[in-house]
């Protein structure tokens, strides 16, 4: 007869099993036209803290508003606007 497993402590153990709190997803309540390298806080709520632009996993957007975001973002950068 095979031995008898503790599968619920092992399940327990795992690494990496912490909840993560999901991140805030900003509301899309703005034209293609807004998203302009000169609208600075606009262009802050879709960059984090270290400056990294999120992604459209995290935003929501679509798929040429993500594109044109990303291009202002990097835009507003070169021009001094922001970090």
């Amino acid at each position: 007869m095979p031995r008898k497993t503790k599968l619920d402590e092992s399940k327990s153990k795992r690494r990496g099993s912490t909840v993560r709190t999901p991140r805030v997803r900003p509301k899309v309540d703005f034209t293609i036209d807004a998203v302009d390298f000169k609208n600075v806080t606009l262009l802050r709520q879709y960059v984090t803290e270290n400056g990294r632009i999120l992604p459209r996993k995290y935003t929501g957007l679509p798929a040429a508003y993500q594109r044109r975001l990303s291009s202002a973002i990097k835009r507003a950068r070169q021009m001094l606007l922001m970090k």
